[in-house]
C-alpha cells in the first residue's frame, strides 16, 4: 500500500511540472508580443518626430524666404521713392529754367514793345523777332512737356515690371514650396506604410 501513495504523489508532481513549461511559454509569448509592440510605439514615435521636424524646418525656412522678398518689396519701393524724388527735382529744375526764360523772353518783348513806339520803321523786323521767339517758348515747353511725359511713361514701365517680377518670383516659390510639400508628404505616406501604419489613422 504505501508504494502506490508514493506513486499517486509523484504522478502529482508529474503533472505539475507538465503545466508549468506551457504556462511559462504564454508568458514568453506575451512579453514577446508587449516587446514589439513598445518597439512598434517608439519606431512610430520617432517617425512623427522626424515628420514634426521636417514641418518646422520648411516653415521657418517659408517664414525666412518671405521675409527676403519683403525686404526686396521694400527695397524697390525705396527705390521707386528716390526715382520719382529725383524726377520731380528735374521737373522743378526745368520749370525754374524756364520760367527764367520765359522772364527773360518776356523783357526782351518789352524792349521790342518800345523799340517799336520808338522806331515804325523797325515794326515789321520786330515783329518777325517776337514771333521766332515765341515760337521758341513754344518749341522749348513741348519739348520738355514730350520729356516729361516720356520720363512719367518711364517711371511707370519700371515700376510695373518690378512688381511683375516680384509677383512671378512670389508664384514660382510658392509653386515650388508646394511641390516639395507633396513630395515630403507622399515620402511620409510611404514611410508609414512601410510600418505598417495606415496614415490616415494618425
Amino acid at each position: 500500500m504505501p508504494p502506490k501513495k508514493k506513486g499517486k504523489g509523484n504522478s502529482k508532481k508529474e503533472k505539475s511540472k507538465k503545466s508549468t513549461p506551457e504556462k511559462d511559454d504564454g508568458l514568453a509569448e506575451k512579453y514577446r508580443r508587449s516587446a514589439l509592440d513598445v518597439a512598434v510605439l517608439k519606431e512610430h514615435l520617432a517617425l512623427r518626430t522626424s515628420i514634426t521636424r521636417q514641418a518646422t524646418a520648411v516653415r521657418d525656412d517659408l517664414k525666412s524666404q518671405i521675409r527676403d522678398l519683403e525686404q526686396v518689396l521694400s527695397q524697390e519701393r525705396s527705390d521707386m521713392k528716390d526715382i520719382t524724388a529725383d524726377l520731380n527735382r528735374q521737373y522743378k529744375s526745368m520749370e525754374t529754367d524756364l520760367q527764367a526764360k520765359v522772364n527773360g523772353l518776356e523783357v526782351s518783348v518789352d524792349l521790342l514793345e518800345t523799340q517799336l513806339a520808338e522806331c515804325q520803321v523797325k515794326l515789321k523786323s520786330e515783329r518777325e523777332q517776337r514771333e521766332k521767339t515765341e515760337a521758341e517758348k513754344d518749341a522749348i515747353i513741348s519739348d520738355l512737356q514730350s520729356k516729361l511725359n516720356s520720363m512719367e511713361r518711364e517711371c511707370e514701365r519700371i515700376l510695373h515690371g518690378c512688381l511683375d517680377s516680384l509677383l512671378s518670383h512670389l508664384a514660382e516659390t510658392r509653386l515650388q514650396w508646394e511641390e516639395q510639400s507633396t513630395v515630403i508628404h507622399q515620402e511620409v505616406k510611404d514611410t508609414l506604410s512601410d510600418f505598417g501604419i495606415n496614415p490616415h489613422h494618425i
